[in-house]
């Protein structure tokens, strides 16, 4: 393929001059994205679809918008990743039941109780004890998202964002509730997606700023993310979420 439409200064570029120039950012969003990632992601498969991406970015970039070439390539090339992850679900199908027993059990108890779940609530609530609830929250938070976009796609059934005309207006009340849902986490659990999410700290490093081991902040992250989609899970159906009051 020749003769890409990218921005003026690259307009007679072709695919391997493309692909040989922009390398080092593909590599360098896949590595930042495969660390966050189980080892069942290969880099390889990162890389194909980030070439997808920059092909994109390359065929629709117009600089009148005012972003750099380069960062625009980047949000494609980020996306494209993120788009095969979800597409080849490489979650085990055990992920998917315990994070739907984790939700519906977390929903129950703040319903019941109008306050935030406690993890010895959620075992007894799932018909097992501490130990093991800890144990099974390791393996789910071990298959943790890399962006607050896929906070919700953990393998749960749900009807999601329409993609009528309507899109972008229910894709912004949904980032919208997401933000008040966030900003309602019992302390630590808020502090340590932000830190996740927002400043991209590894889990190790979470740790040293909180002065916790690694292991658990693996299980704050991954109860953090249980209890958003609990508290996300009416709205994700179509059905106003729950009201809380505490």
């Amino acid at each position: 393929m020749t003769g890409l439409a990218v921005h003026p200064t690259e307009s007679n570029i072709d695919k391997d001059e493309l692909l040989a120039k922009h390398t080092p950012l593909l590599k360098r969003i896949a590595y930042h994205l495969i660390s966050r990632l189980p080892p069942e992601v290969q880099i390889d498969d990162l890389m194909q679809a980030g070439v997808i991406g920059l092909l994109e970015a390359a065929s629709h970039y117009d600089s009148s918008q005012g972003a750099s070439f380069t960062t625009y390539a980047g949000i494609r090339i980020r996306g494209a990743m993120l788009d095969e992850l979800r597409r080849s679900d490489w979650k085990p199908r055990s992920v998917h039941r315990n994070t739907r027993r984790f939700s519906t059990a977390v929903q129950s108890i703040e319903h019941r109780e109008r306050r935030p779940a406690r993890d010895w609530e959620i075992a007894l609530e799932m018909g097992i004890d501490v130990e093991e609830y800890h144990r099974l929250l390791r393996d789910v938070a071990g298959y943790r998202v890399v962006s607050t976009d896929d906070v919700f796609n953990l393998g749960e059934d749900y009807e999601g964002i329409g993609s009528g005309p309507l899109e972008q207006v229910q894709k912004s009340a949904f980032k919208e509730a997401l933000a008040e849902t966030i900003r309602d986490l019992p302390e630590r659990e808020k502090l340590v997606i932000v830190l996740y999410y927002d400043e991209e700290l590894n889990l190790r490093e979470i740790g040293e700023v909180l002065g916790v081991s690694e292991s658990r902040i693996c299980q704050i992250h991954g109860q953090a993310l249980i209890r958003l989609r609990a508290r996300m899970r009416d709205w994700l159906k179509g059905e106003l979420p729950f009201s809380r009051s505490w």
